[in-house]
């Protein structure tokens, strides 16, 4: 099984999930700017471009995070890493999973964004993304995790979106529960191993 990321990137996530549930996996690298992997093209791979790409064994491929969370969790059920199908809880972890993928990570990529100045990134972040900061900081201030005290897939995306700010900019220093909860995290044996696999510092 292959799992095709960019250090830092939305790929992270999907290493947490795959070392909570022990799964085995190779890293291929991409070079985002030249859409290449050490294996060559990488729009050979996934035409959309984007990552991660996961590639099972038999060569079939699965693309989006947030889907991909999903397919990990359900063929690991004993690892409880989402509800039980059909109860009310799953489509509470399900409701994040698309508030981090639609709303969060699509508003924290215009802060990467080339094509933007620095005034205009801090407008956005300003009109944009400090209410879903709030919202976040609020669900956290009585919840160690998403869905309260276990830890679930939707854990893995929001700390990986969530170490981003930092990177452009963005002071983070008033929402003491998403600091609590990004300690929390770091401590996991798998976001160790995902970060270290990856050659990152912890956030937390």
């Amino acid at each position: 099984m292959k799992l095709y990321y960019a250090p830092g990137s939305c790929g992270l996530a999907s290493q947490i999930a795959m070392q909570e549930v022990g799964q085995a996996y190779t890293l291929v690298k991409v070079d985002f700017k030249t859409k290449t992997t050490a294996e060559g093209d990488y729009l050979k791979v996934s035409p959309k471009g984007f990552i991660p790409v996961l590639q099972m064994d038999d060569g079939d491929q699965l693309t989006e995070g947030a889907v991909i969370l999903q397919w990990i969790a359900d063929q690991h059920p004993d690892s409880q890493l989402l509800p039980a199908f059909g109860s009310r809880a799953r489509y509470t972890a399900l409701e994040w999973l698309n508030f981090v993928a639609s709303d969060l990570h699509k508003g924290m990529a215009v802060m990467f964004s080339p094509f933007l100045d620095e005034a205009t990134k801090q407008r956005f972040a300003e009109g944009n993304l400090r209410s879903k900061f709030q919202y976040i900081d609020e669900h956290l201030r009585q919840n160690d995790y998403v869905l309260g005290e276990r830890f679930s897939v939707a854990d893995a995306y929001l700390y990986n979106v969530l170490s981003w700010p930092h990177r452009v900019n963005i002071d983070m220093a008033g929402y003491r529960h998403i600091a609590r909860f990004m300690q929390r995290m770091a401590q996991r044996p798998s976001v160790q191993a995902a970060l270290k696999a990856e050659a990152l510092a912890a956030q937390g």
